[in-house]
């Protein structure tokens, strides 16, 4: 028979005269419960304690009320919370299981690591003693095989409230190899999200730089703010590598950096810069900035640190409601590419917008508004001079305002013909600095307006596949003559699906399209539920006189554009391509890109090819055909391999390359990877790095990144 007895009841006298402080109702469960001549509670027979978070599983368990004493016989199995599980042979502890002996036990942290030992000693319920103790997060198996890694020690001792571990004579063992020793060891435990210590080294090897290893350290601040310091070292670097990060109440921070000294530019301090932080402010406003500064040109690409050639920092605020939306930008731009020299391009930049629509019940439809501001400065005092027109080293300046309301109204008819209206109005000024070819404040005000058919037609077939068909023509008017002012902001356009029915395609409002403007598409979509899905969208555009502020590669500078054909593709069964062209009118194509991806059940493999015709007016004096391949494979649960490629077919020779091998379980990450950068210019040189990380699992908090846990099988 089963027993459940309180021991607010039976044991209440005797637990009060054992403790000093209040404690929670205990429980205790067994199959047999009696009390011997001598005043010995005795529990027999699947027997189960509880007291608060403390859950007590054993054999039996004796109270001695005249030494308040348990005396506990195994297997045993003391749980605290949810993160702390000891397993243990025998105990002997006192009435409210704080202090005593456990032996042949092995304390379990968060299901993640172990710690056995032959005994271990609960100090006042926090402290948790273990002596001669092997500590690993994998996998033990019955067979006596050694985990892949584990940490022996002469004692650790477990804080449950700083949930930190403390190792007296600490050996890291691979196996059964001693790899080192330190007499001295603190890790935090697997709950821990932030703690100050060092973190996993990493060894970097480039062919610039030789063999370097970098040693972070993690620095605690508070509960919001914590700093990373990373010397890196090589025979040819002396870097400090630093992270700061901070939490607002409304908003956070984060600063990288690096300070440099090597042999690349031997005398030279060379480093980098770069924040960001984004901030709640009232009135939903929202404030971001992004610091980006380098020292010089190579430093970034050669140390790793990022592969951007333009830097860019940013100082915005904005705020997006349903009918409104307003942003004020500054920015500043520092260029790294060969050729470009930062004091003839702007790269001082004011830029600002404000958005606003109304819905008038008279008229009905919408009203939308817009107010859009913009400055760019060059720090070159040089101006444009009319007897070399061609220079590109000057210093013009220009300031734009821009405003423009505008009447939109829908209707779908009986016979499912829907029409889109758009009427309005713009006005324009500009004043332009330091160019003698140009007039310096020129201004116009400019009607507009447009209407868009489409008749959309639909089709559902017996095996629930759906198809849709969109014919689309749009006729679109804008007034005036161009401004005879620079196109500074408006000198890459992209013709593509998404602006096919546009009042304008320039991408900035330096520059509208003029005069009367034809779009005529056609898109067609399929949907299958058992997978395949394709949308397919062709058009052009069709105007009086061809619009020279066009380049010759947008594929829009004719009287009548090139032929534009988009697809994109779904198998539903891991294929995906996405493809976009341009025609011209003897069906050469202008301008290719083309993504493909198949994933499958062991990995994914994935490539890319872009061509475009050379074109001075994009700064592009020779065609670009590139071709890129990246891709994973899992060979097993543990072992994946990766890969990319990128070839220049144009100058028919590889870009960049890299190829990396990871290995993960339940105990232990290991990543190799090798990068080659074939390019070269006057601030990079090629190179190779290598890369090698392992990191440790169980003295971090869980990521919940699938892993896979070995099999003790052989």
């Amino acid at each position: 028979m089963r027993w459940l007895l309180t021991l607010l009841v039976i044991l209440a006298p005797i637990w009060a005269g054992a403790q000093t402080r209040p404690t929670d109702p205990a429980l205790l469960v067994a199959d047999q419960l009696f009390i011997t001549r001598d005043r010995v509670l005795v529990a027999q027979g699947n027997v189960e304690a509880f007291q608060g978070d403390v859950r007590l599983r054993a054999s039996a368990i004796r109270y001695d009320q005249g030494s308040g004493a348990l005396s506990i016989e195994g297997p045993i199995t003391l749980t605290e919370g949810t993160d702390t599980v000891i397993v243990a042979d025998a105990a002997s502890l006192d009435a409210d299981l704080r202090n005593g002996i456990l032996t042949g036990a092995r304390l379990v942290l968060n299901q993640q690591l172990q710690l056995a030992a032959v005994q271990i000693d609960r100090v006042d319920g926090r402290y948790n003693q273990l002596y001669k103790t092997a500590v690993t997060s994998c996998r033990i198996c019955d067979d006596g095989r050694p985990p892949l890694w584990q940490i022996r020690a002469r004692r650790v001792i477990h804080d449950e409230v700083e949930r930190q571990l403390y190792f007296d004579d600490a050996q890291f063992r691979i196996g059964t190899l001693p790899v080192f020793w330190l007499p001295r060891l603190r890790l935090p435990g697997p709950t821990v999200e932030r703690a100050t210590g060092f973190l996993v080294p990493s060894v970097r090897s480039t062919s610039q730089l030789g063999v370097g290893l970098k040693i972070p350290y993690f620095v605690r601040l508070s509960e919001k703010r914590d700093l990373t310091i990373t010397p890196y070292l090589s025979s040819s670097t002396t870097t400090l590598e630093l992270r700061y990060r901070q939490a607002y109440r409304n908003g956070r921070i984060q600063l990288d950096g690096a300070i440099t000294r090597d042999d690349l530019r031997e005398g030279e301090t060379r480093g980098y810069l770069f924040g960001r932080g984004e901030f709640a402010l009232p009135e939903d406003f929202t404030l971001r900035f992004g610091l980006e500064t380098v020292s010089d040109d190579g430093y970034l690409d050669t140390y790793g640190y990022s592969d951007a050639d333009r830097l860019r920092s940013e100082l915005r605020v904005s705020r997006a409601r349903r009918d409104e939306y307003i942003r004020a930008s500054f920015f500043n731009f520092k260029t790294l590419r060969d050729g470009e020299v930062n004091a003839t391009l702007p790269t001082l930049v004011l830029d600002g917008e404000y958005e606003r629509r109304f819905f008038p019940r008279t008229l009905g439809g919408e009203i939308r508004t817009s107010l859009e501001a913009h400055s760019h400065r060059r720090n070159s005092d040089l101006s444009v001079d009319s007897d070399d027109p061609d220079d590109i080293v000057d210093g013009r300046d220009v300031a734009r305002l821009n405003a423009q309301i505008d009447w939109l109204r829908s209707a779908t008819f009986t016979n499912g013909l829907r029409a889109d209206l758009t009427l309005g109005v713009s006005f324009n000024t500009f004043k332009i600095s330091q160019d003698d070819t140009t007039p310096s404040s020129p201004s116009e005000i400019v009607p507009h307006g447009a209407i868009a058919l489409r008749y959309p037609l639909a089709r559902v077939g017996t095996n629930g596949v759906r198809q849709i068909l969109e014919p689309v023509v749009q006729l679109a008017w804008t007034g005036g003559d161009r401004l005879d002012i620079p196109n500074e902001e408006s000198t890459r356009v992209e013709f593509d699906q998404g602006n096919l029915v546009s009042l304008s395609r320039f991408p900035r409002e330096d520059r509208r399209e003029r005069a009367s403007v034809a779009a005529v598409g056609l898109g067609w979509s399929r949907f299958d539920p058992m997978g395949w899905d394709a949308h397919v969208t062709v058009g052009q555009i069709f105007r009086n006189n061809a619009d020279t502020g066009f380049s010759t590669t947008s594929g829009l500078d004719g009287a009548r554009s090139d032929l534009l054909i988009a697809a994109q593709i779904d198998s539903g069964a891991g294929l995906a391509l996405t493809g976009r062209s341009l025609f011209e009118e003897n069906l050469a194509v202008s301008k290719a890109e083309l993504r493909g991806d198949y994933s499958f059940a062991r990995g994914r493999i994935g490539g890319s090819y872009v061509w475009l015709q050379e074109d001075p007016a994009e700064d592009r004096d020779r065609e670009v055909s590139e071709f890129t391949l990246d891709g994973s494979y899992r060979i097993n649960q543990f072992w994946t391999a990766s890969a990319d490629w990128r070839y220049d077919i144009a100058s028919d020779r590889a870009a960049t390359a890299g190829i990396g091998l990871s290995y993960e379980n339940e105990c232990v990450t290991v990543d190799l990877s090798v990068k080659r950068r074939y390019t070269t210019s006057t601030s990079v040189e090629p190179s190779t790095d290598f890369g090698f990380n392992i990191g440790l699992r169980g003295f971090a908090a869980d990521t919940g990144t699938e892993r896979y846990v070995r099999s003790c099988s052989n």
